[in-house]
Formats: structure tokens, sequence, C-alpha cells
């Protein structure tokens, strides 16, 4: 089953006066990119924050925000910067002797400026807070990987559409080229006719030889093989369950070579109407296996 590598998913756990908040964005990328957003004080989770989330996503950028409160609903305390706090009420003090203001320098005319009254931040032991955040993640990764399916089953569905088109069209194809001797013998016999305009006569034998050669040359039957085999390959990565789209992309690319192929050597229009058919789906499917995981 293909996974999209876009979703998103949020997911909150509190216990023992902890709040863990987990969010989860994910986007294309052509590797595993994890960016972790932690608070200050808790940046000795990140590796057990990545490998965690590593079991849920093989591919993709990923970015978590993460947010933890501990105490959460208890008054908050506070912290005073007294040295900041001095330094701001010394440089008033000596603005106000070069205006020559006698006036004295109020608290609130201190308290103005940022940093001298800050809230105290609560960081709790990691080892405390680590099963708490762990079951946040599994959650909010359980979330994102359910988006990540339902998604990707909607590539899959338009994918496979697409690849029964590429099929009809490759059985269409192995017909039309069956049996050209025929055919190159007629083009030959009417284009010496045309040529020598009747005065010479035609070696039937001859003619069967060059048209037994350019069968030989415009002979695609090994292209129309790897073709089936990679349409094989390529439904069964599909309902497979591990990460695909390397592999997808990989066997798009081979498919695309064989059509190249098979255009370049065939001689009838029809194929070659075919085969641009064909290569405006694998187009398409190109468009659409950017987003798999």
């Amino acid at each position: 089953m293909l996974h999209s590598m876009t979703g998103y998913a949020q997911a909150e756990n509190k216990m023992a006066g902890v709040t863990a908040q987990v969010e989860l964005r994910t986007y294309n990328s052509r590797h595993l990119d994890v960016v972790i957003r932690l608070p200050h004080g808790y940046s000795n989770l990140e590796e057990r924050v990545r490998a965690q989330l590593a079991k849920g996503v093989a591919r993709g950028r990923i970015e978590a925000r993460i947010q933890i409160d501990v105490n959460a609903g208890e008054v908050p305390g506070f912290e005073v910067n007294a040295p900041l706090a001095s330094a701001y009420h010394q440089a008033l003090l000596a603005l106000k002797n070069q205006l020559g203001l006698t006036e004295p320098v109020r608290l609130e005319e201190i308290l103005q400026f940022n940093g001298i009254i800050m809230p105290v931040e609560t960081v709790q032991d990691a080892e405390v807070i680590w099963p708490i955040l762990q079951n946040c993640i599994e959650c909010a990764l359980a979330a994102l990987v359910a988006m990540r399916r339902q998604e990707g089953q909607r590539l899959a569905d338009d994918i496979a559409g697409r690849v029964g088109k590429i099929a009809a069209e490759l059985d269409q194809i192995r017909a039309e080229s069956h049996n050209l001797m025929p055919l190159y013998q007629e083009r030959l016999m009417a284009r010496i006719a045309h040529l020598t305009e009747g005065v010479v006569e035609i070696d039937a034998a001859r003619i069967a030889q060059e048209a037994a050669i350019l069968a030989d040359r415009s002979d695609i039957s090994e292209e129309l093989t790897r073709a089936d085999s990679h349409l094989a390959q390529f439904r069964a990565l599909m309902d497979d369950d591990q990460p695909a789209g390397r592999k997808l992309n990989f066997l798009l690319q081979e498919l695309h070579r064989e059509f190249n192929t098979i255009g370049a050597k065939t001689e009838k229009a029809a194929v070659s109407h075919r085969v641009v058919t064909v290569k405006a789906e694998l187009e398409k499917i190109r468009e659409q296996i950017q987003n798999v995981e």
C-alpha cells in the first residue's frame, strides 16, 4: 500500500502535572529529513524523539514542534533580573541629569524595558518527562501515518488506473507490431516501382531479404517483454507494505526507456501514436510518484 509523504497530526498527553503537546507536519523529500523543535532545557531528548519518529516515517521531511509544560495550571513563578534593572536605573538617572530633570526614577519607568521580570521555566528531569512525551509522540505519529495512508490510497487509485491504460496500450502495440514482413515487402516493392517507373524488374527474393532485415531491426519483442515485466513489478510494489517510492521511480525510468526504444524502432504510425499516449501517462504517474514515501 502506498503512503503519501505529506501529512499533519497533533496530540496532547497530560500526566502528573506535566502536559506534552506534539505537532507533526510532513512534506516531500528524497530522503528522511527530521527537524525537531524542543523547549528550552529539553535538548537532551532530541535523539530519542528522532528515533521515535523514524519508526513511523521512512521518507520525507518531518517537522516536529514539541511543547512541555510542567505543573500546568498552577500560578507560574517569576524571577527578577536585578543587574539588568540596575543598569536601566543608572541609564535613566544619567539621562535625567543630562536633561536637568530633578524628579526621581520611578519603578514603572524601569519596568517598561524587556527582561526585567521573567517567568520561571520549570524544567523536569528528562527520565520523568520522556514516558509522557513518548506516548504523545506515538499518538501523533499514529494519526499522521493514518492520514498519509489515506492520501496514499488516493494516489494509488489514480496510478493504478494509469498503469491499466498503459498495459492496454502495450497489448495493442504488440498486436499491431506482429508479422511486419508483408508490410515491409509491400513498401519496398512500391518504392522501387515508383523510383524505376516500372522499368526494372523486381527481384522478389531480394525484396524478401531486405524486408527481413528491416523487420529484424524494428523488432520490439524484447522491449515489450521488459515493459510487461516492469509493469508487473510496479503493481507488486504498489501492493507491498514496505515504502516503495524510490523503486517505483526507478521502474518508471525503465518504462520510459523501453517505450522510447519502441518509438524509435517502429515503422507504423499507429504504434507511434500509442507510444505518445503511453509516455503522457508515464509523465502523469511520475508527478504522482514524487509524493510517494
